[in-house]
C-alpha cells in the first residue's frame, strides 16, 4: 500500500528525516512510535503533502507520490487526523463532516450553506459520524462535544473521504482512560476496512493494535516488525521503551 525509500527532509542544519526507508502492507495497522522530537510528525506530514522531502520517493498503491500535491492525494485515498484538533468549532459535527465530504466530492466552497443543504451530502456525513460513534451528537456544535468526541470526530471527517490509508497522529492525545479505551475499540473496528498509520505515545494502545511497529530515534529507523520483536529489542528499550515494556507479549 505505502513504500517509502530513502526519505530525507533537513530544516536548516537539523536532518528531521534521516534516509528512512519504509514499507506498510495492505490491510495492515503499522505504528510507528519514537521519543519526542523523533521526526514521526514530520514523516507524516511528508505522506500527506504538507512537506516536501529534500530527497528520495514515495509511492502509494504502486504511484509515485513524492510532489504530489495533498489535495491530489487525498484524492487517491490518502487522509490524516492531526496532533492538534483542527476542526470548525463554531459549526456543527455534521457540518465538519459534510463539508469534508463536500471538498472529497469536488465540490466548491463558495457557500458555507451548501453543504447543509444539499442531501447526498448530509447522508455520508451522518454515516461517518454513525461508524464512529457520534450519529447522535451529530447537530452539537464541536465547541460543546469532549475532547474526547472531537478526537472521534476528527475520525469520521477523515473517514468520509473514502480514504485507502488513514495516517493517524497521536489520537489518543489527552484522552483519559474511559475515552482511550472507547478509541482503542473503534480503531479495532476500522482496521478491518482500511489501512492504518498510527504515530502514537500510549504504549499500551499501540501494543494492543499494531500487526507492525516502526521505531524512530533522530529520524532514523532503529527497528521495524512485529510487536514481541520490537518489545525484545535492546536498542529499542534503551532508546524508548524502557524496561516496562521488556516482557513477552501478553495477549
Amino acid at each position: 500500500m505505502l513504500r517509502v525509500e530513502n526519505l530525507v527532509r533537513r530544516f536548516g542544519g537539523i536532518t528531521a528525516t534521516d534516509n528512512l526507508s519504509l514499507d506498510v502492507a495492505r490491510g495492515e495497522l503499522h505504528a510507528i512510535i519514537g521519543p519526542n522530537g523523533a521526526g514521526k510528525t514530520t514523516l507524516i506530514s511528508q505522506l500527506t503533502g504538507q512537506l516536501l522531502p529534500n530527497s528520495g520517493a514515495i509511492r502509494f498503491a504502486g504511484r509515485e507520490i513524492t510532489t504530489m500535491p495533498s489535495y491530489k492525494r487525498s484524492a487517491l485515498g490518502l487522509a490524516r487526523s492531526f496532533q492538534i484538533t483542527s476542526l470548525l468549532t463554531d459549526f456543527t459535527a455534521l457540518d465538519n463532516v459534510a463539508l469534508a465530504v463536500q471538498a472529497h466530492d469536488g465540490h466548491s466552497f463558495y457557500f458555507w450553506g451548501s453543504a447543509r443543504n444539499e442531501k447526498h451530502l448530509r447522508e455520508a456525513a451522518r454515516s461517518a459520524l454513525a461508524r464512529v460513534g457520534l450519529g447522535h451528537r451529530a447537530d452539537v456544535v464541536v465547541s460543546e462535544l469532549s475532547h474526547g468526541e472531537q478526537r472521534e470526530l476528527e475520525l469520521a471527517v477523515a473517514l468520509a473521504t473514502k480514504p485507502q490509508l488513514l495516517l493517524l497522529d497521536e489520537p489518543m492525545a489527552g484522552l483519559g482512560i474511559t475515552e482511550s479505551a472507547r478509541m482503542v475499540k473503534l480503531l479495532q473496528e476500522l482496521r478491518q476496512e482500511v489501512t492504518i498509520v498510527l504515530v502514537e505515545h500510549d504504549m499500551d494502545a499501540v501494543f494492543a493494535l499494531a500487526d507492525r511497529i516502526t521505531v524512530l530515534v533522530y529520524g532514523r529507523v532503529i527497528a521495524s516488525g512485529a510487536p514481541s520483536a520490537i518489545r525484545q529489542n535492546e536498542e529499542v528499550r534503551r532508546a524508548y521503551l524502557g524496561d516496562q515494556h521488556a516482557v513477552t507479549d501478553h495477549a
